[in-house]
């Protein structure tokens, strides 16, 4: 069983590390060992769009070393770049494709695609929550 998503009691505001952990812990219960949340955005509507916020043309581009074989349909390239997007996540032993983009920043820039403002979107859409999603506190200099 799922573990359900919670909100931190901050009176409407969250950091961006905050707004982050809670948007993916909401995101995991939609994917699973076969649907990555890109795939799963782009069959929902939700979220970023996943890839069908790519026309073919940047699509192609994004996934080119993928999706090079001519002929395919896009749904046939959308299924390659999923397997591909579920690949990456186990080869950085991370959670979702956006984590493992944050940290390869290949096909997209991940988490660090969103702004603030995109995250308190999320938030709003995807889990009815109004929030102010604030940057991180800096880490505090050593004098």
């Amino acid at each position: 069983m799922t573990e359900a998503v919670r909100l931190p009691a901050r009176g409407g505001t969250l950091t961006r590390r905050e707004a982050i952990d809670v948007l993916r812990r909401h995101l995991l219960q939609l994917t699973d060992a076969e649907h990555s949340i890109c795939l799963v955005a782009s069959e929902h509507g939700i979220f970023c769009g996943g890839f069908r916020r790519f026309g073919e043309g940047e699509f192609r581009e994004r996934y080119r070393e993928v999706v090079a074989r001519r002929g395919l349909s896009r749904r046939q390239q959308e299924y390659l770049a999923n397997s591909w997007q579920l690949a990456r996540q186990l080869a950085e032993n991370v959670a979702l494709a956006c984590d493992a983009q944050a940290i390869e920043h290949d096909t997209c820039r991940g988490w660090d695609d969103f702004t603030n403002m995109e995250l308190a979107r999320f938030l709003r859409e995807l889990l009815a929550v109004e929030s102010e999603v604030v940057p991180d506190a800096a880490p505090a200099l050593a004098t």
